[in-house]
């Protein structure tokens, strides 16, 4: 079962993602965003990059580390193929992500996700663990 869902919003994408703690939330968005731009199976991880982000609330770190992500894409045509969240303290992250280099003979795109907005942002820790819903841009 995927570790998050999509929802309706006008013109735009929702996601509604979980994790068991909180570096699971985040990679799971990350996750998620890559999962919904293309099909995963064709990605493999041949390279690393680095990722941090800072923000001032959770929600804004959320934002600000999907914009990252989706940087990722959108700035490098690299497509994430796993990530690992190292470390989140004090609303900073550190992140590992794996991947390659979009290849069109390669790699489908899905869906183009344009940017990560903070209409209706959400992080917060539920009984269960985490829990975040993002609207994109498409």
């Amino acid at each position: 079962m995927k570790p998050y869902q999509t929802f309706d919003h006008t013109a735009d994408l929702g996601l509604l993602v979980t994790g068991e703690t909180e570096g699971d939330l985040y990679a799971n968005a990350a996750f998620a965003v890559f999962d919904t731009i293309t099909d995963l199976g064709r990605v493999e991880a041949l390279e690393v990059r680095r990722i941090h982000a800072e923000g001032d609330s959770p929600e804004d770190l959320l934002v600000n580390f999907l914009r990252e992500i989706l940087y990722l894409y959108n700035g490098e045509r690299w497509l994430l193929k796993e990530i690992r969240v190292i470390q989140v303290k004090d609303n900073a992250l550190e992140a590992e992500a794996c991947g390659e280099p979009l290849d069109g003979r390669k790699h489908e795109v899905c869906k183009e996700i344009k940017a990560v907005t903070y209409h209706q942002a959400r992080v917060g820790q539920t009984a269960d663990g985490w829990e975040a819903r993002v609207i994109f841009d498409v």
